[in-house]
C-alpha cells in the first residue's frame, strides 16, 4: 500500500487537567477543544492530543522531542515564559551532544518534553 502519512498525534495524559492546558498555552500552544476532557494542542504542524487522564508509571516514562530550528533561540524565548515561577516545572538548559542540540521542560505533570536541533539530519 502507498500511503501518505500526514502527522502523527501522541497523546499526553496530565495529573491536573485545567493546570496542564494553562501550561501549554503559555508555552506557545494553541488549544482546540475536542471534549470536555480532552484537547488538542498545536503549534503549527505540530500538535497532540492532552486528556484528562493520569497514570503515574505513564506520565513518568513519557518523554517527546520536537524538533526546533536553533535551540539556543528556543531557550532564551522559554526563559522568558517564566514556566518554574508560574507551575512549579523544571526547565534544564541547553546540552551539546555528538549529534545535535537539546534543552528540556518538565510539564505539571511530569512529562518530559526534549526541544531540539540535529546538526546533521
Amino acid at each position: 500500500m502507498n500511503q501518505n502519512l500526514k502527522s502523527i498525534r501522541p497523546f499526553v495524559g496530565s495529573e491536573n487537567f485545567e493546570i496542564s492546558r494553562s501550561f501549554y498555552k503559555d508555552l506557545g500552544f494553541e488549544e482546540v477543544i475536542l471534549e470536555p476532557k480532552l484537547s488538542l494542542f498545536r503549534w503549527k504542524e505540530i500538535s497532540f492530543y492532552l486528556q484528562d487522564a493520569y497514570v503515574k508509571d505513564w506520565i513518568d516514562n513519557t518523554m517527546l522531542f520536537i524538533e526546533v530550528e536553533n535551540t539556543d533561540e528556543f531557550w532564551n524565548y522559554l526563559q522568558t515564559l517564566n514556566l518554574t515561577e508560574k507551575y512549579g516545572v523544571k526547565i534544564l538548559p541547553v546540552k551539546t551532544m555528538p549529534w545535535g542540540k537539546e534543552c528540556f521542560v518538565h510539564d505539571p505533570s511530569g512529562v518530559l518534553w526534549h526541544f531540539g536541533e540535529f546538526f546533521n539530519q
